[in-house]
């Protein structure tokens, strides 16, 4: 059976929770393994025939880890069969949720030198109950600012499932 091999730089939870259901996908053709790339920077790429990062946006930015972890794993990257995807609250507007219509995108493929095989972006979870006072009342501020939710009370989940599922197929191809 073929080995995949899951990454996650996440910060709520909503990354980790898309890979897992990539992994359910996968789970005829694929072994998965689901890792934390911020806990785990020596990883040995050998026993995998693919790799794929999830990363979520926090205040407009990815982790600074994740292109540390890149920058350290570049040749291994670059070697094996790929796939990057990135999980923002911005997604959750049509015209701004496909690797070419996402700022996030286009600015990771700018700062980072590894460029994946396969790419996408998903629009995150809005858990308003479960942020501390500051991130709650930022993420308020910043979804004022652009039209969203801003009831403090709501979970949103704006996930697209079934673009997830596509990716899933297309990676599994890979």
């Amino acid at each position: 059976m073929k080995k995949a091999l899951l990454l996650h730089s996440s910060r709520e939870g909503q990354t980790i929770k898309i890979l897992r259901y990539i992994e359910k996908e996968l789970v005829d053709t694929h072994q998965c393994e689901l890792v934390d790339l911020h806990e785990t920077p020596d990883i040995d790429f050998t026993p995998y025939d693919k790799v794929m990062i999830g990363a979520s946006i926090r205040y407009g930015h990815l982790n600074k880890k994740l292109y540390k972890f890149i920058d350290r794993h570049l040749s291994e990257l670059d070697k094996a069969k790929t796939a990057f995807f990135c999980v923002n609250l911005t997604a959750r507007k049509p015209e701004k949720d496909t690797p070419e219509t996402s700022v996030y995108m286009k600015k990771f493929l700018t700062l980072s030198p590894w460029q994946p095989k396969l790419l996408d972006v998903f629009a995150g979870a809005l858990y308003y109950p479960r942020y501390k006072f500051f991130d709650r009342i930022m993420i308020q501020f910043i979804m004022k600012m652009t039209g969203g939710e801003t009831d403090p009370t709501k979970e949103i989940e704006y996930t697209n499932w079934a673009r997830v599922k596509l990716l899933s197929e297309r990676f599994g191809s890979l």
